[in-house]
């Protein structure tokens, strides 16, 4: 049939060799029967995807498995951990926080660096960089950022963070010799809900960030959706009751309030968002979420619930740690193992 296009060797090849890495970083080490019964593939096809696997030094034998662990069959292979590694950055307003990974997602390296006064915010995250990296040589570095990334260039004009210059995704890349992305905070915190937290499984999300600084991410058909500027999910700017929302419910704020009226100024912003988009699930971020619970989520959801017919379920977050940090972590995985496994 014309236009009809079969695969070359080379790219059954390749596609066969993703899927076996893909289980290995789902899956932990596996025999080669276990990677035919999870694949489908035959015996000699598995022998020569392993053969090659090891030969470029993305695998390497990892163990045996079985009662008498013994023979071809009983060995374990396992992903080569530091074939590569990334750096995760979390860039607030006070500290730069730092976490490195070798590819499998294993944490290898942190390190803390404070902010402000008279320090340079390009050196402070190299330097944070470079200690949580330990002399490794990184693949990838994501900065996780407050301000609107815009979608084409990938660059941040604005931030509110201490030394901030529109060049710093340059400076630092310069400063490392490595590649630099940014991305907005509360984006990476969606992204690690989404793949780690209450998320988990859904296709159409808000994550609402109630923190120091306060704003939404949006996921819809499983996808992170930015606005033709970077701007979706700016709601601090909303208004509600003559104020903005982010003046509202900001964590000195919030800290303030009874947990009754927290809830209500949580729903009035949040309702906003739900009336338009309907995506079913907000989820609570940041402090102010976490440290909320269930019991602030199922205030949230009641008030709005009187507010909006559809059915909106009200989650906290429940990312492990730095939501932003981790999120930051899983989109360099993500774009090195691309890189390198193809």
């Amino acid at each position: 049939m014309d236009g009809v296009k079969t695969a070359t060797p080379a790219t059954a090849r390749a596609i066969n060799d993703r899927l076996a890495l893909d289980l290995l970083l789902q899956h932990g080490p596996l025999t080669a029967p276990q990677l035919r019964e999870l694949t489908g593939l035959s015996r000699p096809t598995v022998s020569d995807l392993l053969e090659r696997l090891r030969a470029d030094g993305l695998i390497e034998i990892a163990g045996e498995a079985g009662e008498d662990r013994r023979g071809p069959n009983a060995r374990l292979y396992g992903l080569v951990g530091g074939r590569a590694f990334v750096a995760g950055v979390d860039v607030r307003r006070h500290a730069v926080n730092v976490t490195v990974a070798d590819i499998t997602g294993r944490s290898v390296g942190s390190a803390v660096r404070e902010i402000g006064g008279d320090v340079e915010l390009d050196r402070a995250v190299a330097e944070a960089v470079g200690a949580a990296a330990g002399g490794r040589a990184l693949h990838v570095v994501a900065l996780g950022v407050p301000g609107l990334i815009d979608p084409h260039t990938g660059g941040l004009g604005d931030s509110d963070v201490p030394g901030w210059r529109p060049d710093l995704q340059e400076s630092v890349r310069r400063r490392l010799g490595v590649r630099v992305i940014l991305e907005n905070e509360v984006n990476l915190a969606a992204i690690a809900e989404h793949r780690l937290g209450a998320a988990v499984g859904r296709e159409d999300f808000v994550l609402l960030w109630l923190d120091d600084g306060v704003g939404a991410a949006v996921v819809l058909g499983g996808r992170l959706r930015r606005g033709a500027s970077g701007g979706a999910g700016e709601v601090g700017f909303l208004e509600v009751d003559g104020e903005s929302f982010c003046c509202t419910v900001e964590a000195a704020v919030a800290r303030r309030l009874e947990r009754a009226e927290l809830a209500e100024r949580i729903a009035k912003g949040a309702f906003s968002v739900v009336a338009v988009l309907d995506p079913g699930l907000v989820v609570l971020g940041g402090a102010t979420g976490r440290a909320g619970g269930e019991e602030l989520a199922a205030l949230v959801a009641e008030r709005i619930g009187a507010r909006f017919p559809a059915p909106t379920q009200v989650r906290p977050s429940t990312v492990e740690g730095n939501a932003i940090l981790q999120g930051a972590v899983l989109v360099a995985l993500e774009l090195a193992r691309d890189e390198v496994y193809g």
